[in-house]
């Protein structure tokens, strides 16, 4: 029997007493099903109901119950509702999650042979349930990391697969969040230097059924069905048999990360769910609400208004969705700990009457929340709308962006394509064309040359083409564009001059992404070299394929990624704060080898592969949180995309000025000489390298930006 108990707050919630339950639904009526841990069901029906909202006060009941949902009529697809008793659902708000689909007829909210027909056969022993949660945790008293944007080095990793083969985490730990949060593990991201770490999806879900008929999952976790609660096949606690267990062991995590300086930023699904198109599972927001949780088709409500290419889309204009997005992100940063999001296929959270709108209600409430515009927000910039669905350079001020541009461009420019040079400069200083007009900032820009969708670094410079076999479509599934070279044989190789090549492009790649103006994000391991063997879509492979291969590093190439960010990190040159424009243009200029400031013919040459940048630090317009400038040493880059070495006369840049060589991606075992360049003078610079060099003069009062101040 449940007592009245109260609306809010949404989900479980145990006190001393007992539990309060409560659920948003258009059910007639909405029954509490409590599982036993022999899986004997208890119904307990929910009398009270205020504003959409049925809820109950159960005595007795507390931490590690499970516990689901039934909803009673109507079921009418025709109209777009879809409740059936027959039908156990999760809690939107579950704080952890037990169990997997075990699909067959069950867990489909109609019969086999008619869709529109409901099914009477009981998913409650084929579903996962929902469990009540603890929802203390003690927090180490540390200060919390808070870098700004300028000063944001993101390194996106896989929990699993980060310490999957991890040799010196214990082997319990290993694939889980307790092995993220081992001293080897973070050991590794403070070493590299990086400040933040991006992690794959984390929120409950469920691989597909085509998956699962191959004997494949999907790894990578783009199938939410729990929005507030950590998956539990990353949980050590789970494994050794402590349900629930792992939300203490997330905070825990987050608790570790952030002593040792890290940030933790969330990869999320607010686009879709897990329960697919309208052929898909009965899980939870189908059965309980499906017009206020997903965007049905207007001229067939049976169907769904599909915008991410799996089926479905929340439906992000409606209160209670638009509730439940907001409550969890909020819950994830005070509750969680975590510092930020990068969403996933972000358009479709905006889509009024589908199309993007920049003024949404999503984007509003953002906005105005005093907890969740604080965090760093990153979006994926597009999704598959039949309409503008490519939005990068069109999301609010608060908002960064992945900018697939970058990406683009990096990656051809490198290839030695031609033609390039102009949009090259353009993403190397921030893009101001997609932002500045907006009055965004160079750090609007999240710039990667490779992520977790697509070629890892190694397999970008080894690969023409996709190699996804594995993955039981043939090759067909995966993008076909992906602006990779080979450099001359198709996968391994044990040809030295083809090795050679393929590592002097990695360092070209990765120092020009380290040294852009905007927010660089490595993806995890291509500083080790990882491969996934030409796989550029391995989001079905939790093997070998994708985990790292720690016994394998290249120990050279992280070494050098390492000098790198440090080099970043000591030098506020690279991380501007502003595009440079009028009177700060000197601070960036732009020169021919021949050591001429470019033209505009000379922009557009097609043939232009090369160009020297440079960086003045002395007259640094930027100031730090204090007021202070941010007073550095000048740099010159030299960039030589062609494939034979090239001959560069240094500019005049200021009267008397030397340079010495701080980096040479051509060789950076090779000592730089002895000697200084002055300017006029030339040096050669190798094919595809890059020279950063560094001025000989001293500057008076230089600082770094403080590591603690807000973002900016």
């Amino acid at each position: 029997m449940a007592l009245p108990g109260a609306e809010f707050p949404l989900g479980a919630t145990p006190t001393a007493d007992g539990t309060n339950f409560a659920v948003a639904s258009a059910a007639d009526g909405v029954l509490l099903c409590l599982f036993d841990s022999q899986g004997v069901e208890t119904q307990i029906p929910l009398s009270e109901r205020d504003g959409g909202i049925w809820h109950g006060f159960v005595p007795g009941i507390g931490p590690g119950q499970a516990y689901g949902y039934r909803a009673t009529g109507p079921y009418d697809p025709r109209r777009g509702l879809r409740c059936n008793p027959a039908k156990l659902l999760l809690d939107p708000y579950a704080r952890a999650i037990e169990g997997t689909v075990r699909f067959g007829p069950e867990v489909f909210g109609y019969t086999m042979d008619d869709p529109d027909a409901p099914s009477t056969l009981d998913s409650a022993g084929h579903v996962p349930r929902s469990l009540v949660v603890d929802p203390s945790f003690t927090w180490a008293d540390h200060p919390r990391p808070r870098y700004s944007y300028a000063d944001t080095v993101i390194y996106e990793i896989h929990v699993k697969g980060f310490t999957a083969a991890h040799p010196a985490v214990p082997e319990p730990l290993r694939g889980t969040y307790a092995g993220l949060a081992h001293e080897a593990a973070i050991g590794h991201l403070v070493d590299l230097g990086v400040t933040a770490v991006e992690l794959l999806p984390v929120h409950h879900f469920v691989p597909e059924s085509f998956l699962l008929d191959r004997n494949l999952t999907n790894y990578w976790g783009y199938n939410t069905i729990g929005f507030f609660a950590p998956y539990a096949g990353y949980s050590a606690a789970v494994r050794a048999g402590h349900p629930g267990g792992q939300v203490a062991e997330f905070q825990s995590m987050v608790d570790h990360l952030h002593a040792a300086g890290l940030e933790v930023i969330l990869d999320v699904v607010f686009n879709h769910t897990a329960e697919g198109n309208h052929l898909g599972p009965t899980l939870c927001h189908r059965g309980l609400d499906n017009p206020a949780y997903y965007r049905l088709d207007p001229t067939d409500l049976r169907h769904y208004w599909d915008t991410t290419g799996v089926g479905n889309s929340l439906n992000a204009g409606d209160p209670i969705t638009l509730q439940l997005i907001m409550d969890s992100l909020r819950y994830w940063l005070t509750e969680m700990g975590v510092d930020g999001f990068r969403f996933d296929l972000a358009p479709t959270l905006a889509r009024q009457e589908g199309g993007f709108d920049q003024v949404s209600a999503f984007f509003d409430l953002v906005s105005q929340d005093p907890v969740v515009s604080r965090a760093k927000l990153i979006a994926e910039p597009w999704d598959v709308g039949q309409t503008d669905s490519y939005e990068v350079g069109r999301f609010p001020p608060l908002w960064r962006e992945w900018n697939g541009r970058y990406r683009d461009v990096m990656r051809a420019f490198w290839r030695s394509q031609g033609g390039l040079l102009g949009e090259f400069a353009s993403r190397f200083s921030g893009s101001s064309d997609l932002y500045r007009s907006a009055g965004r900032r160079p750090t609007a820009s999240v710039n990667f040359i490779t992520a977790h969708d697509g070629f890892t670094l190694a397999d970008l410079v080894s690969y023409n083409t996709k190699h996804n076999e594995a993955n039981g479509e043939a090759n067909r599934d995966g993008t076909d564009d992906n602006r990779s070279w080979n450099c001359g044989i198709e996968g391994p190789t044990t040809d030295p001059a083809i090795i050679e090549l393929r590592q002097r492009q990695s360092r070209a790649l990765l120092t020009t992404l380290l040294l852009s103006f905007g927010v660089p994000m490595l993806l995890g391991g291509d500083e080790l070299g990882r491969t996934q063997h030409g796989n550029n879509n391995a989001y079905c492979q939790d093997n070998p394929i994708t985990w790292f291969d720690w016994a394998s590093a290249d120990k050279q190439l992280n070494s050098f990624a390492k000098n790198l960010i440090r080099l970043r990190r000591n030098h506020p040159v690279f991380r501007r704060r502003r595009f440079l424009a009028g009177i700060e243009a000197s601070q960036l200029r732009w020169y021919t080898p021949a050591g001429t400031e470019m033209t505009p013919d000379q922009w557009n040459d097609p043939g232009a592969r090369s160009v020297a940048i440079y960086l003045n630090g002395t007259d640094d317009p930027d100031r730090a949180a204090d007021g202070t400038f941010l007073t550095d040493d000048d740099f010159l880059l030299l960039i030589n995309a062609w494939w034979e070495p090239l001959d560069f006369r240094l500019p005049m840049t200021r009267a008397d000025q030397t340079w010495h060589v701080e980096i040479d991606t051509y060789d950076p075992s090779v000592a730089p000489p002895p000697s200084d360049t002055s300017v006029g003078e030339h040096l050669t610079v190798q094919p595809r390298s890059i020279l950063v060099l560094r001025a000989r003069q001293p500057k008076p009062n230089c600082s770094v930006r403080s590591e603690t101040q807000a973002p900016v």
